[in-house]
């Protein structure tokens, strides 16, 4: 579904992104693993449109997307859940998903059957409704976040450290919906410095470190890589 082949991206003299290549299959659940400032953000926000390749292309679908627009990225069916949770805290709850479905607000069937998919999948939403995003917990956020993301029935769904600074609970939950989200037919792209609990969902994964892919495999092949457990599952 996605592929990205050799993209570096540089801001000024400093390549940020170096010679990057990886695939996302359809239907998968793929995690990129890294520590702050591995250049995750970097790699999600250039995939979105946010940033522009200095050298590679990525392709979606066997579309070139290298010099797309970030909205018409979206529009193809890609979305970017940040780092951060980005909402607009003095609206709704409610208004904050309502934002995500703007791509598709032609189709209400189908915008109040996500609606029902995202309040599934995060049943305190539905009691949040009406409350301001920014009132909420960190987690509870983080569940907008997501939701928001959803709203626009995106096929590729990238979340940037959806777990960062949550407790552990939170975490699990919040894990637990992205393996949900993949299991019901939407690919899953998850940048994690949480390596344990990442492998444990996922079917694959990459590590990145200083803006290069440093190691590739399976779950299993991560969870037993000796340099993977020291550095990020810290075993």
């Amino acid at each position: 579904m996605l592929t990205l082949d050799g993209v570096s991206v540089q801001y000024g003299a400093f390549r940020v992104l170096q010679d990057i290549s990886i695939t996302v299959g359809q239907g998968e659940l793929v995690v990129l693993l890294g520590a702050n400032g591995a250049g995750k953000s970097t790699l999600f926000r250039t995939i979105s449109g946010l940033h522009r390749i200095t050298r590679g292309r990525i392709v979606f679908d066997g579309d070139d997307i290298s010099k797309a627009a970030p909205a018409k990225i979206v529009g193809r069916g890609i979305a970017h859940c940040p780092e951060g949770r980005r909402l607009f805290p003095d609206l709704s709850v409610a208004k904050n998903l309502m934002l995500g479905a703007y791509t598709c607000r032609g189709d209400q069937a189908a915008v109040a059957r996500t609606l029902a998919r995202v309040h599934e999948l995060f049943p305190i939403l539905v009691e949040k409704a009406d409350q301001p995003a920014g009132s909420l917990s960190g987690g509870q956020q983080q569940m907008v976040a997501i939701g928001r993301a959803l709203m626009g029935r995106p096929r590729l769904l990238m979340l940037d450290e959806p777990t960062l600074g949550l407790a552990p609970l939170v975490v699990r939950q919040v894990l637990d919906a992205a393996a949900e989200i993949c299991r019901s037919g939407t690919t899953v792209l998850l940048a994690e410095q949480n390596a344990h609990a990442a492998l444990a969902i996922a079917d694959r994964g990459y590590v990145i470190e200083t803006g290069r892919i440093t190691t590739e495999g399976t779950r299993e092949a991560l969870m037993s890589d000796d340099e993977v457990r020291r550095a990020y599952v810290g075993a």
